[in-house]
């Protein structure tokens, strides 16, 4: 029988607004949350901002005590909440690297053994003996995350740790998080990338207003998060709330490897699922587009659509589109994501996505110039010529 790793009973946490402590100035960030978390899964915390992941995270990691219910985690616990907080400005990389071991419960034994990995995951030897009051904003996460990561805990929290670093360090944060997984390491995990949330959790759940209104299948649950944006009318703010315009709304881009069991990442000639999802105020006739520009976002690389022959959709008011690439042409680096939806008839822009989607790519088949080529090669013998 399977293991429950995190209990939570019905939990509220309730906070005074203000200096004043007058009954009305009270506020109740959690009500009545519940919810078990099996040993060895992973469940995903979702909802838009002030609906209360955080203090869930906070609660769980002990940083604050619940006002109601009751919280039960077994086993060793590490939390990778703002990553490199604990660190002394005055101390080296090294030495933050044993405090910060030591504040999470790892012996100096066990770190010393484990520092040549946590230095070369950070990518900061030329820097490991500086204070860290001269690392700039990345290595210091870079730092943080990577000690924390080398832990061996039973239960890991992690809370929007991948919105900081490059798509370089975030793609390899993403790889040593799978790896834990693999392990059997039970992992909550907060995040306003639901990308990621559905590459990672096997259940989610969707907190709104400081209670639970959807658990379950990760795809079924961000889809009830896509409704609910969807009907409020809420307006992006860059990263998962969309903005409607007009008569279809792209809501969300998720990109994966559309290969069964696929590892995370993306390389040069690798497949590349994108997947669109939308919504429509009624059944329409449109075309959806998919732009990849230069990291900067300025200079359009490539463009595909559905305006083709027998390409033209009628989309029903909700659902999604897919785009496979058998093939990813760029070289390694990052590229910048970009989807728009067409009136069919018109080709005026009734939709579109600016989330800041990226596409990192890793080094796969070797290529010279701007673009790997998709290709093979035959070579044929000549008939003997007839004399």
């Amino acid at each position: 029988m399977s293991q429950v790793d995190v209990q939570v009973e019905n939990v509220w946490k309730q906070y005074h607004l203000g200096a004043r402590w007058d009954a009305h100035e009270l506020f109740w960030a959690l009500k009545d949350v519940s919810f078990d978390v099996m040993r060895g899964s992973s469940l995903g915390v979702i909802g838009a901002n002030g609906a209360g992941k955080s203090t869930l995270m906070k609660l769980l990691a002990k940083i604050t005590a619940p006002t109601r219910g009751r919280m039960t985690i077994r086993g060793r616990l590490v939390a990778l909440i703002e990553v490199g907080s604990g660190f002394h400005p005055e101390l080296t990389g090294r030495e933050n690297a044993f405090l910060s071991g030591a504040i999470l419960g790892m012996r100096r034994r066990e770190l010393a053994a484990k520092l040549p990995s946590i230095i070369d995951f950070a990518g900061v030897e030329r820097f490991i003996d500086t204070p860290v009051k001269w690392y700039s904003s990345g290595m210091f996460v870079r730092l943080g995350f990577s000690i924390a990561a080398h832990l061996e805990p039973d239960v890991l929290l992690i809370d929007e740790v991948l919105a900081v670093g490059d798509a370089e360090f975030q793609a390899k944060c993403l790889r040593r998080i799978r790896e834990l997984q693999r392990q059997g390491v039970t992992m909550i995990f907060i995040s306003h990338d639901l990308t990621a949330v559905e590459q990672l959790c096997s259940g989610v759940l969707l907190l709104d207003h400081g209670e639970i209104v959807a658990q379950g299948n990760p795809s079924d649950v961000v889809a009830e998060y896509h409704r609910r944006v969807l009907a409020s009318g809420a307006e992006t703010n860059g990263d998962d709330r969309p903005a409607v315009q007009g008569a279809v709304t792209l809501s969300n881009v998720t990109l994966r490897d559309p290969r069964p069991d696929a590892a995370l990442g993306f390389h040069t000639g690798g497949p590349l699922l994108v997947a669109l999802r939308y919504a429509a105020e009624r059944e329409a006739r449109v075309t959806f587009e998919l732009s990849y520009f230069s990291s900067d976002g300025k200079t359009l690389l490539a463009r595909t659509s559905t305006d083709a022959p027998g390409g033209c959709h009628v989309a029903p008011p909700g659902g999604t589109v897919e785009f496979v690439c058998p093939a990813v042409p760029f070289r390694p680096g990052d590229y910048y994501l970009g989807a728009v939806v067409r009136d069919a008839a018109t080709h005026h822009a009734i939709g579109w996505w600016d989330g800041g989607t990226t596409l990192h790519v890793e080094p796969g088949v070797a290529s010279a110039g701007h673009f790997y080529i998709p290709h093979t090669w035959t070579l044929k013998e000549s008939s003997p010529q007839r004399t």
